[in-house]
């Protein structure tokens, strides 16, 4: 773990930008240590070892979940999570508000598209998510919050492709904006960029970056 790094990419962003540490694989220790750093916004890729993380450290803790979520396990997370970055369909939205309702909340959202040329990604095209947001059942769902939009960039060296992956997400968030959330001052963020990638996503407009290796190390699965 990098305290010295982790503090130079904090104190690096510009205050338009939200740092997530991403903490997946880590041991609560070592997210003991960043919080004493300072640091509030963790992000975590599963439900069950989010949940356990939550149990034993601060309350005050920010929880991002950042990865594909199965329906099955939302309700591991809908009790405190913070903001789940990771909306690929419009089933997954509609349980996520039928647990939110259940703890009585309203959990902010992000919708996830899919960017990157590879074909492993989870995400939207841009036509499902119009579809949906156009749809009978979207105006229904008063327990979610949808917040803005993620995506991750192609794992690559060609800083070029990320860049217009990136300039992409934007796109497409702007059009979201303009057709949809125009009047909905909550749908700013933009959540792109990762270690290898986030000054170029910051400089294409992202809002939250989510590091992980370049604080914590390498990943131990």
């Amino acid at each position: 773990m990098d305290i010295e790094k982790y503090l130079e990419i904090r104190n690096g962003l510009p205050d338009s930008v939200q740092l997530i540490a991403v903490s997946k694989f880590k041991p609560a220790e070592d997210i003991q240590t960043l919080y004493n750093e300072g640091q509030r916004a963790f992000g975590e890729n599963k439900a069950q070892e989010m949940k356990a993380k939550h149990e034993i450290l601060p309350k005050d803790i920010e929880w991002h979940f950042i990865g594909h979520l199965q329906t099955n396990k939302i309700k591991y997370i809908a009790p405190y999570v913070t903001m789940i970055h990771s909306i690929d369909s419009e089933a997954l939205l509609v349980e996520v508000d039928k647990h939110a309702r259940k703890n009585e909340r309203v959990i902010p959202c992000l919708l996830q598209f899919h960017i990157a040329e590879e074909e492993t990604k989870f995400g939207f095209s841009f036509e499902e998510c119009e579809a949906m947001l156009r749809g009978d059942v979207f105006p229904t769902l008063k327990n979610v919050k949808i917040c803005g939009v993620m995506g991750m960039a192609t794992f690559t060296e060609d800083m070029g492709q990320v860049r217009r992956e990136f300039q992409h997400l934007h796109q497409i968030f702007n059009t979201l904006k303009t057709n949809f959330f125009q009047n909905n001052d909550d749908f700013k963020e933009i959540s792109m960029g990762m270690t290898d990638d986030y000054p170029i996503a910051i400089e294409e407009g992202s809002t939250l970056i989510r590091i992980g290796s370049a604080i914590f190390g390498a990943r131990n699965y």
